[in-house]
Protein backbone atom coordinates (compact mmCIF):
# COMPACT_ATOMS: atom_id res chain seq x y z
CA UNK A 1 0.00 0.00 0.00
CA UNK A 2 1.24 3.20 -0.76
CA UNK A 3 2.17 6.05 1.51
CA UNK A 4 -0.30 8.46 0.27
CA UNK A 5 -3.46 5.81 0.08
CA UNK A 6 -2.25 4.78 3.70
CA UNK A 7 -3.06 8.46 4.89
CA UNK A 8 -6.34 8.34 3.09
CA UNK A 9 -7.34 5.40 4.44
CA UNK A 10 -6.64 6.65 8.12
CA UNK A 11 -8.10 10.03 7.34
CA UNK A 12 -11.27 8.44 6.25
CA UNK A 13 -10.52 5.69 10.08
CA UNK A 14 -10.55 8.67 12.00
CA UNK A 15 -13.11 10.61 10.98
CA UNK A 16 -15.53 7.41 11.27
CA UNK A 17 -14.28 6.26 14.34
CA UNK A 18 -15.87 9.73 15.99
CA UNK A 19 -19.82 8.26 15.53
CA UNK A 20 -21.31 5.25 14.44
CA UNK A 21 -20.69 2.68 11.35
CA UNK A 22 -22.74 1.64 9.35
CA UNK A 23 -24.48 -1.90 10.81
CA UNK A 24 -23.61 -4.67 8.15
CA UNK A 25 -26.59 -6.68 7.68
CA UNK A 26 -28.39 -5.13 10.52
CA UNK A 27 -31.67 -3.74 9.76
CA UNK A 28 -32.16 -0.06 11.53
CA UNK A 29 -34.74 0.23 13.52
CA UNK A 30 -38.02 2.88 12.45
CA UNK A 31 -37.01 2.91 8.65
CA UNK A 32 -32.97 2.96 9.31
CA UNK A 33 -29.87 5.28 9.62
CA UNK A 34 -28.51 7.48 6.39
CA UNK A 35 -24.96 8.59 6.50
CA UNK A 36 -24.25 11.23 4.17
CA UNK A 37 -21.32 13.39 3.68
CA UNK A 38 -20.99 16.99 3.86
CA UNK A 39 -18.20 19.34 2.59
CA UNK A 40 -17.11 21.44 3.66
CA UNK A 41 -18.41 21.57 7.61
CA UNK A 42 -21.57 24.29 7.84
CA UNK A 43 -20.32 27.35 9.68
CA UNK A 44 -24.18 27.52 10.84
CA UNK A 45 -27.18 25.61 10.61
CA UNK A 46 -29.09 28.89 10.41
CA UNK A 47 -29.94 28.49 6.89
CA UNK A 48 -32.05 32.44 6.95
CA UNK A 49 -28.65 33.68 7.87
CA UNK A 50 -26.04 31.24 5.97
CA UNK A 51 -27.08 30.76 2.96
CA UNK A 52 -23.60 28.43 1.71
CA UNK A 53 -24.21 24.86 -0.02
CA UNK A 54 -23.00 22.62 3.15
CA UNK A 55 -25.60 24.94 5.03
CA UNK A 56 -28.48 24.27 2.99
CA UNK A 57 -27.79 20.61 2.57
CA UNK A 58 -27.92 20.21 6.10
CA UNK A 59 -30.47 22.57 7.52
CA UNK A 60 -33.07 21.92 4.65
CA UNK A 61 -34.05 19.25 6.63
CA UNK A 62 -34.41 21.13 9.61
CA UNK A 63 -36.34 24.11 8.14
CA UNK A 64 -38.90 24.60 5.91
CA UNK A 65 -40.60 27.50 3.98
CA UNK A 66 -44.11 27.67 2.84
CA UNK A 67 -43.84 25.51 -0.39
CA UNK A 68 -41.66 22.54 -2.12
CA UNK A 69 -40.85 22.68 -6.05
CA UNK A 70 -40.55 19.67 -8.38
CA UNK A 71 -38.70 19.14 -11.06
CA UNK A 72 -40.30 21.71 -13.19
CA UNK A 73 -40.03 24.06 -10.55
CA UNK A 74 -43.83 23.80 -10.13
CA UNK A 75 -44.44 25.01 -6.46
CA UNK A 76 -45.97 22.01 -4.35
CA UNK A 77 -47.88 22.37 -0.65
CA UNK A 78 -45.27 22.41 2.18
CA UNK A 79 -45.93 24.70 5.00
CA UNK A 80 -48.41 25.87 3.13
CA UNK A 81 -51.19 23.67 1.97
CA UNK A 82 -52.79 25.91 -0.72
CA UNK A 83 -52.44 29.48 -1.79
CA UNK A 84 -54.43 31.78 -4.00
CA UNK A 85 -53.66 34.31 -6.90
CA UNK A 86 -55.84 37.69 -6.95
CA UNK A 87 -56.71 38.42 -10.67
CA UNK A 88 -54.41 41.50 -10.62
CA UNK A 89 -51.78 39.04 -10.09
CA UNK A 90 -50.61 41.43 -7.02
CA UNK A 91 -52.38 39.66 -3.97
CA UNK A 92 -51.66 35.96 -2.64
CA UNK A 93 -53.12 34.77 -0.08
CA UNK A 94 -51.73 31.37 1.65
CA UNK A 95 -53.26 29.00 3.75
CA UNK A 96 -51.34 27.38 6.36
CA UNK A 97 -51.26 23.67 7.86
CA UNK A 98 -52.76 23.91 10.98
CA UNK A 99 -50.89 20.84 12.35
CA UNK A 100 -47.42 22.01 12.29
CA UNK A 101 -45.13 22.42 15.23
CA UNK A 102 -42.02 23.88 15.45
CA UNK A 103 -39.42 21.51 17.25
CA UNK A 104 -39.92 22.96 20.64
CA UNK A 105 -43.42 21.87 20.65
CA UNK A 106 -44.79 25.69 20.27
CA UNK A 107 -47.33 25.79 17.01
CA UNK A 108 -46.20 27.09 13.70
CA UNK A 109 -48.62 30.27 12.84
CA UNK A 110 -49.29 33.34 10.35
CA UNK A 111 -47.17 35.20 13.19
CA UNK A 112 -44.52 33.05 12.27
CA UNK A 113 -44.92 33.86 8.44
CA UNK A 114 -45.18 37.11 8.89
CA UNK A 115 -42.01 38.18 11.03
CA UNK A 116 -39.89 35.89 9.18
CA UNK A 117 -40.73 37.93 5.71
CA UNK A 118 -41.45 41.35 6.87
CA UNK A 119 -39.22 41.60 9.60
CA UNK A 120 -36.45 38.58 9.73
CA UNK A 121 -35.74 38.04 5.70
CA UNK A 122 -36.27 42.37 5.12
CA UNK A 123 -33.41 42.78 6.98
CA UNK A 124 -30.95 40.00 6.66
CA UNK A 125 -31.42 37.74 3.51
CA UNK A 126 -28.94 38.91 0.07
CA UNK A 127 -31.65 37.44 -2.14
CA UNK A 128 -35.13 37.95 -0.78
CA UNK A 129 -34.45 41.28 0.70
CA UNK A 130 -34.45 43.07 -2.19
CA UNK A 131 -37.31 41.12 -3.27
CA UNK A 132 -38.95 42.19 -0.32
CA UNK A 133 -37.89 45.60 -0.54
CA UNK A 134 -38.54 46.38 -3.95
CA UNK A 135 -41.80 44.14 -4.93
CA UNK A 136 -43.43 43.80 -1.55
CA UNK A 137 -46.40 46.65 -0.52
CA UNK A 138 -47.47 44.74 2.80
CA UNK A 139 -47.10 41.00 4.90
CA UNK A 140 -50.07 40.38 6.57
CA UNK A 141 -51.99 38.32 9.11
CA UNK A 142 -55.75 37.59 8.18
CA UNK A 143 -55.77 35.10 10.69
CA UNK A 144 -53.50 32.15 12.56
CA UNK A 145 -53.41 30.30 9.52
CA UNK A 146 -54.05 32.67 6.70
CA UNK A 147 -51.07 34.88 5.40
CA UNK A 148 -51.74 37.80 3.06
CA UNK A 149 -49.12 39.22 1.15
CA UNK A 150 -49.79 42.46 -1.33
CA UNK A 151 -47.75 43.24 -3.91
CA UNK A 152 -46.73 47.28 -5.72
CA UNK A 153 -47.10 46.15 -8.92
CA UNK A 154 -47.22 41.78 -10.30
CA UNK A 155 -43.98 40.27 -9.88
CA UNK A 156 -44.21 36.50 -11.51
CA UNK A 157 -41.54 34.80 -9.67
CA UNK A 158 -43.21 35.29 -6.36
CA UNK A 159 -44.06 31.71 -6.07
CA UNK A 160 -40.54 30.64 -6.95
CA UNK A 161 -38.89 32.17 -3.60
CA UNK A 162 -40.76 30.26 -0.99
CA UNK A 163 -37.69 27.03 -0.71
CA UNK A 164 -35.40 26.56 2.67
CA UNK A 165 -32.99 28.28 1.54
CA UNK A 166 -34.45 31.48 0.77
CA UNK A 167 -37.52 32.51 2.72
CA UNK A 168 -36.55 29.97 5.60
CA UNK A 169 -39.57 30.08 8.13
CA UNK A 170 -38.12 31.92 11.50
CA UNK A 171 -39.33 30.79 14.79
CA UNK A 172 -40.92 34.74 15.45
CA UNK A 173 -40.45 33.22 19.38
CA UNK A 174 -37.04 32.33 19.68
CA UNK A 175 -35.70 35.35 17.47
CA UNK A 176 -37.83 38.24 18.14
CA UNK A 177 -36.03 41.07 19.31
CA UNK A 178 -32.59 39.20 19.17
CA UNK A 179 -29.51 39.87 17.83
CA UNK A 180 -29.83 37.59 14.97
CA UNK A 181 -26.18 36.88 14.70
CA UNK A 182 -25.81 36.35 17.96
CA UNK A 183 -28.65 34.39 18.63
CA UNK A 184 -27.40 31.07 20.37
CA UNK A 185 -29.90 28.89 18.62
CA UNK A 186 -27.93 29.30 15.60
CA UNK A 187 -26.28 26.19 16.11
CA UNK A 188 -29.15 24.14 17.93
CA UNK A 189 -31.66 25.31 15.34
CA UNK A 190 -35.80 24.59 15.78
CA UNK A 191 -37.34 24.14 12.87
CA UNK A 192 -40.65 22.84 11.68
CA UNK A 193 -39.22 20.03 9.40
CA UNK A 194 -38.94 16.31 8.84
CA UNK A 195 -35.76 16.06 11.13
CA UNK A 196 -34.29 17.30 14.48
CA UNK A 197 -31.19 18.19 15.25
CA UNK A 198 -29.64 15.63 18.01
CA UNK A 199 -26.04 16.41 18.29
CA UNK A 200 -23.26 18.49 16.53
CA UNK A 201 -19.86 16.97 16.92
CA UNK A 202 -17.64 20.22 15.18
CA UNK A 203 -15.62 18.14 12.65
CA UNK A 204 -17.10 14.85 12.74
CA UNK A 205 -20.68 14.64 12.43
CA UNK A 206 -23.87 16.31 12.37
CA UNK A 207 -26.49 13.75 14.15
CA UNK A 208 -30.14 14.56 12.76
CA UNK A 209 -33.34 12.20 13.81
CA UNK A 210 -36.55 12.04 12.98
CA UNK A 211 -39.31 14.90 13.87
CA UNK A 212 -42.11 12.42 16.16
CA UNK A 213 -44.56 15.32 15.58
CA UNK A 214 -43.76 16.22 11.52
CA UNK A 215 -47.36 17.11 10.48
CA UNK A 216 -47.10 14.21 7.24
CA UNK A 217 -48.33 10.75 8.59
CA UNK A 218 -45.49 8.05 8.05
CA UNK A 219 -42.83 11.39 7.17
CA UNK A 220 -40.16 11.02 7.75
CA UNK A 221 -39.32 7.05 6.73
CA UNK A 222 -35.40 7.55 8.24
CA UNK A 223 -34.77 6.78 11.97
CA UNK A 224 -32.10 9.17 11.68
CA UNK A 225 -29.17 10.66 9.38
CA UNK A 226 -25.22 11.05 10.03
CA UNK A 227 -23.95 14.20 8.23
CA UNK A 228 -20.44 12.94 8.18
CA UNK A 229 -17.52 16.02 7.74
CA UNK A 230 -14.20 14.26 6.35
CA UNK A 231 -12.20 17.42 4.94
CA UNK A 232 -10.18 15.77 2.25
CA UNK A 233 -12.16 14.64 -1.85
CA UNK A 234 -9.97 11.17 -1.43
CA UNK A 235 -11.29 9.93 2.23
CA UNK A 236 -14.46 10.75 1.22
CA UNK A 237 -14.64 8.30 -1.70
CA UNK A 238 -12.54 5.47 0.63
CA UNK A 239 -15.28 6.05 3.26
CA UNK A 240 -18.11 5.23 0.43
CA UNK A 241 -15.76 2.39 -1.24
CA UNK A 242 -15.12 0.57 2.32
CA UNK A 243 -19.18 0.88 3.04
CA UNK A 244 -19.32 3.98 5.58
CA UNK A 245 -21.29 6.12 3.82
CA UNK A 246 -24.36 6.19 1.79
CA UNK A 247 -24.30 8.73 -0.06
CA UNK A 248 -21.69 11.22 -1.24
CA UNK A 249 -23.69 14.64 -1.78
CA UNK A 250 -22.96 16.34 -5.30
CA UNK A 251 -19.34 18.44 -4.98
CA UNK A 252 -18.55 16.25 -2.19
CA UNK A 253 -16.14 14.02 -4.37
CA UNK A 254 -14.05 14.90 -7.50
CA UNK A 255 -16.05 14.41 -10.35
CA UNK A 256 -13.00 13.06 -11.85
CA UNK A 257 -13.57 10.14 -9.52
CA UNK A 258 -17.08 9.42 -10.22
CA UNK A 259 -16.80 7.17 -12.90
CA UNK A 260 -14.59 4.57 -10.95
CA UNK A 261 -17.39 4.92 -7.92
CA UNK A 262 -19.98 4.23 -10.07
CA UNK A 263 -18.83 0.72 -10.89
CA UNK A 264 -18.81 -0.55 -7.03
CA UNK A 265 -21.77 -3.08 -6.82
CA UNK A 266 -24.75 -1.46 -5.63
CA UNK A 267 -23.59 2.33 -6.30
CA UNK A 268 -25.90 4.83 -8.22
CA UNK A 269 -25.31 8.23 -9.60
CA UNK A 270 -28.09 10.74 -9.26
CA UNK A 271 -28.18 14.09 -11.65
CA UNK A 272 -31.21 15.30 -10.76
CA UNK A 273 -31.91 17.42 -8.04
CA UNK A 274 -30.52 20.59 -9.13
CA UNK A 275 -33.27 22.14 -11.19
CA UNK A 276 -33.44 25.11 -8.86
CA UNK A 277 -30.21 26.13 -8.25
CA UNK A 278 -28.45 25.09 -12.21
CA UNK A 279 -25.30 26.90 -11.94
CA UNK A 280 -23.28 28.46 -14.88
CA UNK A 281 -19.74 27.92 -13.86
CA UNK A 282 -18.06 31.45 -15.23
CA UNK A 283 -14.76 33.78 -14.82
CA UNK A 284 -16.00 36.63 -13.62
CA UNK A 285 -14.04 39.72 -15.37
CA UNK A 286 -12.93 42.70 -13.23
CA UNK A 287 -14.45 45.29 -15.96
CA UNK A 288 -12.32 48.06 -13.60
CA UNK A 289 -8.93 46.56 -15.09
CA UNK A 290 -7.13 47.63 -17.91
CA UNK A 291 -7.43 45.66 -20.62
CA UNK A 292 -10.93 43.84 -19.34
CA UNK A 293 -12.71 46.84 -20.14
CA UNK A 294 -12.43 46.73 -23.60
CA UNK A 295 -15.38 44.74 -25.07
CA UNK A 296 -13.01 43.22 -28.30
CA UNK A 297 -10.68 41.98 -25.61
CA UNK A 298 -13.01 40.04 -23.51
CA UNK A 299 -14.22 38.52 -26.86
CA UNK A 300 -11.29 37.24 -28.04
CA UNK A 301 -10.84 35.93 -24.40
CA UNK A 302 -13.93 33.68 -25.08
CA UNK A 303 -12.64 32.43 -28.12
CA UNK A 304 -9.38 31.87 -26.39
CA UNK A 305 -10.72 28.87 -24.32
CA UNK A 306 -11.39 25.40 -25.06
CA UNK A 307 -14.83 24.96 -23.40
CA UNK A 308 -15.01 21.44 -24.76
CA UNK A 309 -12.34 20.49 -23.00
CA UNK A 310 -13.41 21.89 -19.68
CA UNK A 311 -16.66 19.62 -20.37
CA UNK A 312 -15.32 16.46 -21.48
CA UNK A 313 -11.87 16.53 -19.69
CA UNK A 314 -11.71 18.65 -16.43
CA UNK A 315 -15.61 17.60 -15.39
CA UNK A 316 -16.29 14.47 -16.69
CA UNK A 317 -18.57 14.90 -18.99
CA UNK A 318 -21.24 16.52 -15.83
CA UNK A 319 -21.66 19.88 -17.86
CA UNK A 320 -22.71 21.30 -20.79
CA UNK A 321 -20.60 24.22 -22.96
CA UNK A 322 -22.54 27.50 -21.52
CA UNK A 323 -23.40 29.89 -24.29
CA UNK A 324 -24.47 32.87 -22.23
CA UNK A 325 -26.05 34.18 -18.66
CA UNK A 326 -28.72 31.19 -18.34
CA UNK A 327 -28.05 27.59 -17.85
CA UNK A 328 -29.76 25.39 -20.82
CA UNK A 329 -31.71 24.01 -18.59
CA UNK A 330 -33.57 27.04 -17.04
CA UNK A 331 -37.17 28.58 -18.41
CA UNK A 332 -36.05 32.10 -20.56
CA UNK A 333 -33.19 30.32 -22.09
CA UNK A 334 -32.37 30.95 -25.66
CA UNK A 335 -29.32 30.07 -27.65
CA UNK A 336 -29.91 32.57 -30.37
CA UNK A 337 -27.37 34.55 -29.66
CA UNK A 338 -23.46 35.30 -30.69
CA UNK A 339 -21.62 31.73 -30.35
CA UNK A 340 -17.71 32.05 -29.09
CA UNK A 341 -16.23 28.66 -30.74
CA UNK A 342 -13.17 27.68 -29.36
CA UNK A 343 -10.63 29.27 -31.96
CA UNK A 344 -7.27 30.89 -31.04
CA UNK A 345 -6.81 32.16 -34.48
CA UNK A 346 -9.75 34.75 -33.65
CA UNK A 347 -8.82 35.16 -30.25
CA UNK A 348 -5.80 36.55 -31.20
CA UNK A 349 -7.05 38.60 -33.91
CA UNK A 350 -9.61 40.38 -31.15
CA UNK A 351 -6.77 40.67 -28.31
CA UNK A 352 -4.34 42.26 -30.72
CA UNK A 353 -6.95 44.13 -32.29
CA UNK A 354 -8.28 45.66 -28.40
CA UNK A 355 -4.58 46.98 -28.30
CA UNK A 356 -3.86 44.42 -25.62
CA UNK A 357 0.08 45.59 -24.14
CA UNK A 358 1.19 42.17 -22.44
CA UNK A 359 -0.32 43.67 -18.94
CA UNK A 360 -0.65 40.69 -16.70
CA UNK A 361 -3.82 39.56 -15.15
CA UNK A 362 -4.89 37.50 -11.72
CA UNK A 363 -6.65 34.55 -12.02
CA UNK A 364 -8.27 33.69 -8.93
CA UNK A 365 -9.48 29.88 -9.01
CA UNK A 366 -12.17 28.09 -6.40
CA UNK A 367 -10.40 26.28 -3.55
CA UNK A 368 -12.91 23.87 -4.00
CA UNK A 369 -10.51 21.00 -4.97
CA UNK A 370 -8.25 19.07 -6.97
CA UNK A 371 -11.13 19.43 -10.18
CA UNK A 372 -11.59 23.49 -10.06
CA UNK A 373 -7.23 23.45 -9.55
CA UNK A 374 -7.31 21.47 -12.91
CA UNK A 375 -9.71 24.06 -14.51
CA UNK A 376 -7.42 26.83 -13.10
CA UNK A 377 -4.45 25.46 -14.57
CA UNK A 378 -6.60 24.58 -18.05
CA UNK A 379 -8.09 28.66 -18.45
CA UNK A 380 -4.35 29.63 -17.52
CA UNK A 381 -2.83 27.78 -20.90
CA UNK A 382 -6.00 28.80 -23.12
CA UNK A 383 -5.49 32.20 -22.19
CA UNK A 384 -1.45 32.22 -22.11
CA UNK A 385 -2.02 30.65 -25.80
CA UNK A 386 -3.82 33.50 -26.82
CA UNK A 387 -0.68 35.66 -25.53
CA UNK A 388 -2.58 37.14 -22.80
CA UNK A 389 -0.22 36.98 -19.43
CA UNK A 390 -1.57 35.28 -16.61
CA UNK A 391 -1.06 35.49 -12.72
CA UNK A 392 -2.53 32.10 -11.21
CA UNK A 393 -3.21 32.87 -7.64
CA UNK A 394 -4.86 30.54 -4.86
CA UNK A 395 -6.81 31.10 -1.60
CA UNK A 396 -8.81 30.01 0.90
CA UNK A 397 -12.66 29.62 1.11
CA UNK A 398 -12.44 33.12 3.56
CA UNK A 399 -9.85 34.72 1.37
CA UNK A 400 -11.98 34.06 -2.03
CA UNK A 401 -14.99 35.51 -0.21
CA UNK A 402 -13.13 38.16 0.78
CA UNK A 403 -10.85 39.41 -2.08
CA UNK A 404 -14.46 38.65 -4.29
CA UNK A 405 -16.09 41.38 -1.99
CA UNK A 406 -13.40 44.09 -2.00
CA UNK A 407 -13.06 43.69 -5.83
CA UNK A 408 -9.57 42.76 -5.31
CA UNK A 409 -8.96 40.16 -9.00
CA UNK A 410 -9.07 40.31 -12.41
CA UNK A 411 -10.08 37.33 -12.76
CA UNK A 412 -12.08 34.97 -10.90
CA UNK A 413 -13.92 31.61 -10.89
CA UNK A 414 -17.52 31.38 -10.18
CA UNK A 415 -20.71 29.53 -9.92
CA UNK A 416 -23.63 31.39 -8.26
CA UNK A 417 -27.21 29.50 -8.70
CA UNK A 418 -29.83 30.81 -11.18
CA UNK A 419 -32.89 29.78 -8.14
CA UNK A 420 -35.15 29.28 -11.07
CA UNK A 421 -35.95 32.73 -12.56
CA UNK A 422 -33.91 35.18 -13.75
CA UNK A 423 -35.09 38.02 -11.85
CA UNK A 424 -33.60 35.95 -8.87
CA UNK A 425 -30.60 34.51 -9.45
CA UNK A 426 -28.90 36.05 -12.63
CA UNK A 427 -29.70 39.82 -12.78
CA UNK A 428 -28.22 40.15 -9.93
CA UNK A 429 -24.70 39.65 -11.23
CA UNK A 430 -25.33 42.13 -14.52
CA UNK A 431 -27.76 45.16 -12.99
CA UNK A 432 -25.94 48.31 -12.23
CA UNK A 433 -27.70 48.72 -8.57
CA UNK A 434 -26.16 45.52 -7.34
CA UNK A 435 -22.25 46.70 -8.11
CA UNK A 436 -21.73 46.68 -4.23
CA UNK A 437 -18.96 45.84 -2.31
CA UNK A 438 -19.13 42.96 0.58
CA UNK A 439 -20.41 40.01 -1.20
CA UNK A 440 -19.06 37.51 -3.96
CA UNK A 441 -22.60 36.95 -5.53
CA UNK A 442 -23.62 40.25 -6.67
CA UNK A 443 -22.64 42.21 -9.78
CA UNK A 444 -18.59 41.94 -8.78
CA UNK A 445 -17.39 43.30 -12.07
CA UNK A 446 -18.32 46.61 -12.26
CA UNK A 447 -20.81 45.96 -15.28
CA UNK A 448 -23.06 48.48 -15.98
CA UNK A 449 -25.26 48.75 -19.32
CA UNK A 450 -28.73 50.82 -18.80
CA UNK A 451 -30.44 48.77 -21.72
CA UNK A 452 -29.71 45.59 -19.72
CA UNK A 453 -30.96 47.60 -16.45
CA UNK A 454 -34.22 48.50 -18.44
CA UNK A 455 -35.15 45.08 -19.85
CA UNK A 456 -34.31 43.31 -16.16
CA UNK A 457 -36.71 45.33 -14.33
CA UNK A 458 -39.29 45.37 -17.25
CA UNK A 459 -39.09 41.47 -17.60
CA UNK A 460 -39.53 40.84 -13.73
CA UNK A 461 -43.00 42.56 -13.59
CA UNK A 462 -44.12 41.97 -17.16
CA UNK A 463 -47.03 39.62 -18.11
CA UNK A 464 -45.88 36.15 -19.00
CA UNK A 465 -46.42 35.85 -21.93
CA UNK A 466 -43.70 38.78 -22.81
CA UNK A 467 -41.33 37.53 -20.25
CA UNK A 468 -39.35 35.38 -23.20
CA UNK A 469 -39.04 38.22 -25.62
CA UNK A 470 -37.66 40.52 -22.86
CA UNK A 471 -35.24 37.55 -21.41
CA UNK A 472 -34.13 36.93 -25.28
CA UNK A 473 -32.97 40.72 -25.40
CA UNK A 474 -31.03 40.68 -22.43
CA UNK A 475 -29.02 38.08 -23.13
CA UNK A 476 -28.24 38.59 -26.28
CA UNK A 477 -26.90 42.00 -25.51
CA UNK A 478 -24.68 40.38 -22.64
CA UNK A 479 -23.26 37.59 -24.85
CA UNK A 480 -22.56 40.57 -27.27
CA UNK A 481 -21.37 42.53 -23.85
CA UNK A 482 -19.42 39.82 -22.85
CA UNK A 483 -19.00 40.98 -18.72
CA UNK A 484 -18.56 37.48 -17.93
CA UNK A 485 -16.62 34.28 -19.36
CA UNK A 486 -19.59 31.21 -19.55
CA UNK A 487 -17.95 28.43 -19.69
CA UNK A 488 -20.09 25.54 -18.83
CA UNK A 489 -23.56 24.38 -17.85
CA UNK A 490 -22.68 23.07 -14.55
CA UNK A 491 -23.89 19.39 -12.62
CA UNK A 492 -23.09 18.08 -9.34
CA UNK A 493 -24.15 14.49 -9.14
CA UNK A 494 -24.43 12.26 -6.63
CA UNK A 495 -23.14 9.13 -5.59
CA UNK A 496 -25.49 6.62 -3.44
CA UNK A 497 -26.24 3.15 -2.56
CA UNK A 498 -29.12 1.88 -5.25
CA UNK A 499 -31.00 0.82 -2.23
CA UNK A 500 -31.38 4.56 -0.69
CA UNK A 501 -34.61 5.56 -2.52
CA UNK A 502 -36.14 9.40 -3.17
CA UNK A 503 -33.13 11.37 -2.38
CA UNK A 504 -34.20 13.86 -5.49
CA UNK A 505 -38.09 14.10 -5.71
CA UNK A 506 -37.88 17.79 -5.72
CA UNK A 507 -35.95 20.49 -7.25
CA UNK A 508 -33.19 21.13 -4.50
CA UNK A 509 -32.37 17.32 -3.86
CA UNK A 510 -30.64 16.90 -0.69
CA UNK A 511 -31.11 20.12 0.90
CA UNK A 512 -35.13 18.85 1.40
CA UNK A 513 -34.46 15.24 0.58
CA UNK A 514 -35.04 13.38 4.40
CA UNK A 515 -38.66 14.24 4.39
CA UNK A 516 -39.18 11.03 1.55
CA UNK A 517 -35.85 9.63 1.45
CA UNK A 518 -35.92 6.00 2.80
CA UNK A 519 -33.84 2.62 2.36
CA UNK A 520 -34.43 -0.74 1.54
Amino acid sequence: MSRSLSRVLAAAGLLLSAGPVLAQGTPSPKGGTLHAIVAPEPPSLMVGLFQNGPTQTVAGNIYESLLRYDAKLEPQPSLAERWEVSSDQKTYTFHLRRNAKWHDGKPFSADDVVFSLEVFHRSTHPRVRPILNAQVEKIEKVDDHQVRIVLKQPFAPLLTIFEPGSATMVPKHIYEGTDYRANPMNNTPIGTGPMKLKEWRKGSFIHLVRNEDYYLPGKPALAETYFRIVPDAAARAVAYEKGEVDVLTGGSVEVFDIPRLAKLPNTCVERKGWEMFAPVGMVIMNLRNGPLANKEFRQGLMHAIDREFSRDVVWSGYARVATGPLNASTKFYTDDVRKYPYDLKKAKELIAKSGYKGEPLRLLPLPYGETWTRWGEQIKQNLEEAGVKIQAETTDVAGWNKRMGEWDFDLAFNYPYQYGDPALGVARQYISSNIVKGSPFVNNGGYSNPEVDRLFAEAANAPAEKRPELYKKVQQILVEDVPILWLTDMEFPMVHRCNVKDLATTAIGMNDALRDARKE
